[in-house]
């Protein structure tokens, strides 16, 4: 009985609305993704499971570099326990408003979309989580993430992850320019 309960409750976690660029945009803002990471910024970002539960926070310096074809993003992840990882993207501008990117345990290549004041930005990456035990292992994971200027200088990313097609979790993430 409890696993057909856990299996009901997975597939209605699936069902949840997400972002879609068909929704109306309620802001006149226009995200530039090349000119919003381009410096040093710093965001803060938690991992909630489907239940709802805070798995993990986390504090992001980045250091972004613009160079009029390609973004480099170097990402350095502080997380609550002290542990800490470097990622970095270097994603290219493939049209006025796409880009495809590329960052060590990603799958193939990041592709994303700008339109308006959002970005989706949409992945498969080999992620390192910790273990109960002190270790760390690594899991297959997609994200889908989408992001919100609010502001110049802040912007707001909701990533929803998915681990063999179930919804596992979201990550929330605001990011502020220094």
């Amino acid at each position: 009985m409890r696993i057909l309960i856990t299996f009901a409750f997975l597939a209605l976690a699936a069902c949840t609305g997400k972002p879609s660029f068909d929704d109306p945009s309620l802001s006149d803002r226009k995200l530039n993704m090349e000119e919003f990471f381009d410096g040093e910024l710093v965001a803060y970002g938690q991992f909630q499971d489907v239940l709802g539960t805070v798995r993990r926070s986390f504090v992001v310096d980045i250091k972004g570099d613009w160079d009029g074809e390609r973004l480099r993003l170097v990402e350095d992840f502080v997380y609550e326990d002290g542990s800490t990882e470097q990622r970095i993207w270097t994603l290219t501008k493939t049209g006025p408003d796409s880009w495809t990117g590329t960052a060590p345990g990603v799958i193939g290549q990041a592709t994303g979309q700008e339109k308006d004041n959002r970005f989706n930005w949409v992945y498969e990456i080999d992620l390192p989580v910790p273990s109960a035990d002190g270790t760390s292992e690594t899991l297959r994971v997609t994200f889908d993430d989408w992001m919100w200027l609010l502001s110049e200088d802040r912007l707001l990313n909701l990533a929803y992850v998915k681990r063999y097609g179930f919804d596992i979790g979201v990550v929330t993430i605001s990011f502020e320019k220094n």
